[in-house]
């Protein structure tokens, strides 16, 4: 019997990070199966007095924010990270540490309490990818930076302490562990083909057309093959770009336009303010020249079913391996056929 991705279960394999998902398509014929609440949203002030991140006030530092007008970039006054932390070395018998400075920067998308992603314009968007890529180069070029992590927690339901719309950009003295997989795997495959891997990827994705979601002239949005999460999305450059730095004012532009078509269709999945952790994984800034590296933009959230049905990660997935029931192919025809119009304004016509 021959195999069949979409009956059988298997495993596929993360080109980017050399790890392995199984998936179960027999468990789950339909995603659209159980329990669908649609919940609306929440209706929030263009300003609200008591949010830390709004124009004009105080945080809990004791800072205050000034009276911005569009995007706002400050040091995270909780930071993860501190510049002035010792590097040493720790070590007693097995036990092992290591010093690790930083810096940590919040990123309000927009002075308007009310909005998200999906809500803004595409030029307000612009503005915001505009930020990460000053943010890229200036963290970067410190010497003691290795690595610029750009990435948004999108809702409560993802451990978000504020809904003003806002991200945040986490630069450090080494290279993280989900980096340094993907550095590898491309590193490889550009050794070995002198090709970008993801690139490589990408054009085979087109030529297939069965897991894209959304795409313009210059970015590509779809369901990896090895996708986690039920309704998780890549977005990437068609041409091989190491880093967000590297964008021309179209390119942005097109990234804004797909960035806001992608989040667009998460609310109208289920009609509610989609919640996920997005993040751009793109070539570290230790001084190297990275060729191999392809920047892109993942979006990993949990909701499956509904609109208060979470996929948890337990059991089999925390013990043995990633799993799922939802094909990558299932998800990315259930996105693909969303309306680019977000559901809040159809109720008002």
């Amino acid at each position: 019997m021959k195999l069949n991705l979409n009956e059988h279960p298997h495993k596929r394999y993360n080109i980017l990070t050399g790890e392995w998902v199984l998936v179960s398509p027999h468990r789950t014929k339909r995603p659209w199966q159980g329990k669908q609440e649609k919940i609306a949203d929440e209706k929030r002030p263009l300003y609200d007095k008591n949010c830390y991140l709004c124009p004009g006030n105080t945080r809990a530092s004791g800072a205050t924010n000034p009276p911005y007008t569009s995007v706002f970039s400050f040091v995270n006054d909780f930071s993860a990270l501190l510049e002035d932390t010792p590097r040493d070395d720790f070590e007693d018998g097995l036990l092992r540490a290591r010093g690790e400075m930083g810096i940590c920067k919040v990123i309000c998308f927009s002075p308007d309490h009310s909005l998200t992603l999906p809500k803004m314009e595409v030029s307000n968007i612009e503005k915001v990818i505009a930020v990460w890529q000053e943010e890229y180069r200036a963290l970067g070029s410190n010497p003691d930076i290795k690595h610029v992590q750009i990435f948004e927690n999108k809702g409560a339901m993802m451990g978000c302490s504020n809904p003003h719309p806002h991200g945040q950009i986490w630069a450090q003295s080494s290279i993280p562990l989900e980096v340094e997989k993907k550095s590898r795997q491309q590193r490889t495959y550009w050794e070995q083909n002198g090709r970008s891997l993801l690139k490589d990827y990408l054009d085979q994705e087109i030529k297939l057309n069965e897991r894209i979601i959304a795409q313009n002239n210059d970015f590509l949005a779809l369901v990896p093959f090895w996708a986690v999460w039920p309704y998780e999305v890549m977005i990437a450059p068609k041409k091989h770009l190491q880093d967000i730095s590297r964008l021309s004012s179209r390119e942005r532009r097109h990234f804004a336009a797909i960035l806001k078509e992608v989040t667009i269709k998460y609310d109208n999945l289920f009609e509610t303010s989609f919640p996920y952790s997005s993040g751009i994984h793109q070539a570290p800034t230790d001084t190297e020249e990275h060729q191999e590296w392809h920047f892109h933009m993942s979006f990993y959230p949990p909701l499956l079913r509904s609109a208060t049905v979470k996929k948890f990660m337990v059991g089999y997935e925390m013990f043995a391996n990633p799993q799922r029931d939802i094909t990558a192919e299932q998800a990315a025809d259930v996105l693909r056929k969303l309306s680019t119009t977000h559901y809040s304004l159809k109720c008002q016509e």
